[in-house]
């Protein structure tokens, strides 16, 4: 087609896009046509801010490496993220999938149940973890394998803190028969994403602050079901409403407790302590590890 009007160049690239072979490829290309040539008019983008936007993406390219992923963390700052968790499972938000975050490591340590993840000095209140998993219908779910990890108390996972001992507040754990399992660690702490890049001049741009509330992962694993990813946020913390990530559901905020009574069975917890029991849904679908987002 010879362009003559701005809405020929519409028209050619739909027109190409639509004999896209793949169906699905097909439906995501002349989407992403109709919806991209959309923003342009809407926003009658300038010819300056399109050879900024093409920088821009450059640079979250070449900002990404095996300990960094810029794309991932604009994507979690625009929503994208958390959208399409919400859109492929549960519920209308009701669901215990969340985001993998950057810090997800394969092979941890296997722990006993009522065992301890934590591996180095971690000064910080001690928590007492009992979770159970269950299927849709709310019955448990047996010898799943449940990956945990969160941050420090100071807000750094063991992977970025070289004080840290090798996989500090990490540990894989199995499910009882009533799909129960329990651990003890210290309670995390919030933390702010890195902000010195794309993202961070975007949310400096809009007055945002950089911070995620207080979460516990848990990766849970299960032939039959679809491979659970969560976060399990802490309800006492100022960002729950505002997380940079736009991560925090309804259904994953979880209840830490805080006891300041001496502990009944382990005297080697001080005082105040905290306790957090909570309940993880699997879905039916393939269990498949994902590949972690950076070494």
């Amino acid at each position: 087609m010879i362009i003559q009007r701005p809405d020929d160049v519409t028209a050619a690239a739909l027109a190409v896009m639509a004999r896209t072979a793949d169906p699905r490829l097909r439906l995501i290309m002349v989407a992403l046509v109709r919806h991209l040539h959309g923003f342009v008019r809407e926003v009658r983008l300038t010819e300056a801010e399109f050879r900024e936007a093409t920088a821009i993406l450059n640079e979250i390219g070449q900002r990404s490496n095996d300990r960094h992923n810029e794309a991932v963390l604009m994507a979690g700052s625009l929503g994208v993220s958390a959208l399409v968790c919400l859109l492929n499972n549960g519920d209308d938000g009701e669901t215990s999938q969340n985001l993998l975050g950057p810090f997800w490591r394969m092979h941890s340590p296997r722990v006993e149940n009522g065992g301890s993840i934590v591996r180095s000095d971690t000064p910080g209140p001690a928590l007492f973890v009992t979770a159970r998993v269950v299927d849709r219908g709310g019955a448990p779910v047996a010898d799943a394998e449940v990956d945990v990890w969160h941050s420090s108390p100071v807000g750094l996972y063991e992977n970025q803190d070289p004080d840290q001992a090798e996989m500090n507040l990490r540990g894989k754990l199995v499910t009882d028969p009533d799909g129960r399992f329990w651990f003890r660690t210290v309670k995390p702490a919030g933390y702010p994403i890195p902000t010195d890049g794309v993202v961070g001049r975007l949310l400096r741009a809009q007055g945002r602050h950089p911070y995620r509330p207080a979460h516990l992962h848990a990766l849970v694993f299960k032939d039959g079901y679809k491979t659970l990813t969560s976060q399990i946020y802490a309800d006492d913390d100022p960002n729950l409403e505002t997380d940079a990530q736009f991560g925090v559901t309804r259904a994953l905020v979880g209840a830490y407790r805080r006891h300041d009574e001496p502990h009944p069975t382990d005297p080697s917890a001080a005082t105040p302590w905290y306790t957090l029991d909570h309940t993880l849904t699997l879905e039916p679908g393939e269990a498949r590890l994902p590949k972690p987002p950076i070494k």
